[in-house]
């Protein structure tokens, strides 16, 4: 009875606008930190992506609340846009403390991790788009593997940036910066996990 009523698509347009855009964030970031000049315009260039994510996510929040008949589940779409929406987030929140906390120089691992962070971005980026088809909705789950062990990989950087940071904690207010810095940067990449696990789920559901 369901397959009888018209499903409202453009969910999938919404929601790769949304990948894509948490891909741009991350790219913005990762230039920042790549070439840490003109810090306030680099950073209002990352605010204006998670403006530009908000309303995307806004107008998924407001279809949902129209729609009857969704592609995928109501709250697989809820829970993918709200995760592709805090991975901005972080984004935003990370790339302005650096700038709040007066970070002279970015450290090797930050970079490291930034470039960890585009690369599973790209991942989420690249498996958004097969929702659409349930025969490539399989495919999904290559690149969901690829974020775990872009993730592992992560995790090993993070911990390698706090034994550093804590093998010679000459100033306190400089290990807190840091601290809280890798901190929101390992917990955007967990973020993409989470949609890699999101992901996994629904190929599960309508295998």
């Amino acid at each position: 009875m369901w397959r009888l009523l018209p499903r409202e698509e453009s969910f999938f347009d919404l929601l790769e606008a949304a990948a894509i855009n948490a891909l741009a964030a991350s790219r913005l970031f990762r230039d920042m930190v790549e070439d840490y000049r003109n810090l306030p315009e680099r950073v209002q260039k990352i605010v204006d992506a998670e403006h530009a994510g908000d309303r995307i996510i806004h107008q998924i929040m407001d279809k949902l609340n129209k729609t009857f008949v969704t592609p995928i589940d109501r709250e697989d779409i809820h829970a993918l846009a709200t995760e592709i929406d805090d991975i901005v987030d972080s984004i935003e929140v990370a790339a302005d403390r650096m700038v709040l906390y007066r970070i002279k120089q970015p450290t090797d691992i930050t970079i490291s991790l930034v470039r960890v962070l585009v690369r599973c971005c790209e991942e989420v980026a690249a498996a958004i788009p097969l929702l659409r088809s349930p025969k490539q909705m399989k495919s999904i789950l290559a690149h969901g593997i690829e974020i775990n062990r872009l993730e592992n990989e992560a995790d090993a950087l993070h911990r390698s940036a706090l034994e550093a940071l804590f093998a010679d904690p000459h100033d306190a207010l400089e290990v807190i910066k840091w601290k809280e810095v890798y901190a929101t940067l390992e917990e955007a990449i967990d973020m993409t996990e989470n949609v890699a696990d999101l992901l996994h789920g629904i190929v599960i559901k309508n295998a």
